[in-house]
């Protein structure tokens, strides 16, 4: 019981992580139909600028921390301005295509400026944890965990509570009739974009101390925060939340019970037996069609 409660605390500060990732898959998808295969890059990204400015700089940790976040927002709106918005009457298939493209420019960018040594990021508290009866724990994963709930918690108020997050819902659901109504689309997609970018940075940020910095992590967290949308149900935001808290979960007790090495197969393992017993995901509805 000991160890499975320390498991999953760590399941649960891994899944944290996927679950930001995820969470900009599908505020993206909802806001322009197609999928962001870049957000992973967003988040290695993020943990390259923190090295650069916290580390080789020497600034301090938190204004290295707004420093990398405003690139972030920065890569954002170019990403959308480059990648997307050229191909935005095109078909699905192009800008999913220049978003595979764009993934591969950003990890290759990051190779050829810093190498393909991991780098090494600490964490923001320097203490390092605390023992509260059996189960330890982490500072870093603590932050991780916070950090998460306070993001869900304000993105539901915001989108809930305020003018601008229902414009954003509206685009997201129907950008012809946001149009029709007066809502600027193209402002509302950018906006979608940035604060993907930014969503996806601070992953990165928050997970750079628990994994070394290198071009490789954006691929490995975008992958299972994929598995998580599909299983949560696409398109939906609570899916993804608790989607990428269960994967984070499955993979932490799968290594300790199962076997280590294969611990990133059971996330596919599982997204697998989604996929053929229930393709629609935890909160996805069936989608018929007459014949």
């Amino acid at each position: 019981m000991d160890l499975a409660l320390q498991l999953l605390f760590t399941g649960i500060g891994i899944g944290s992580v996927y679950a930001l990732v995820a969470l900009g898959f599908v505020l993206i998808f909802r806001a322009t139909n197609v999928v962001n295969f870049a957000q992973g890059e967003f988040s290695m990204v993020a943990a390259f600028l923190m090295v650069v400015f916290a580390v080789k700089l020497d600034l301090p940790y938190g204004l290295s921390f707004l420093v990398a976040l405003a690139g972030m927002a920065l890569l954002g709106a170019l990403f959308n301005l480059a990648v997307y918005y050229p191909l935005r009457h095109r078909t699905y298939l192009p800008v999913i295509i220049s978003t595979i493209g764009a993934s591969i420019l950003m990890a290759n960018g990051m190779l050829a400026l810093h190498g393909p040594e991991p780098e090494v990021l600490s964490g923001w508290f320097e203490t390092p944890g605390f023992l509260l009866g059996p189960v330890y724990f982490d500072s870093q994963y603590l932050l991780i965990i916070a950090v998460t709930a306070l993001l869900v918690a304000l993105q539901y108020w915001f989108f809930e509570h305020t003018l601008l997050g229902k414009k954003l819902q509206a685009t997201s659901q129907d950008k012809e009739m946001a149009s029709l109504l007066g809502i600027p689309v193209a402002a509302m997609i950018m906006i979608t974009f940035v604060y993907s970018a930014v969503i996806g940075g601070i992953a990165g940020i928050l997970v750079a101390p628990v994994l070394f910095v290198s071009i490789h992590m954006g691929a490995t967290i975008a992958l299972k925060a994929f598995a998580a949308t599909i299983i949560g149900g696409f398109g939906d935001v609570t899916g993804a939340i608790i989607g990428g808290l269960a994967l984070g979960v499955i993979e932490t007790f799968g290594a300790a019970y199962v076997s280590v090495p294969y611990k990133d197969g059971f996330a596919f393992l599982v997204l697998i037996a989604f996929l053929i017993f229930r393709p629609q995901g935890i909160f996805g509805e069936r989608v018929a069609e007459k014949a």
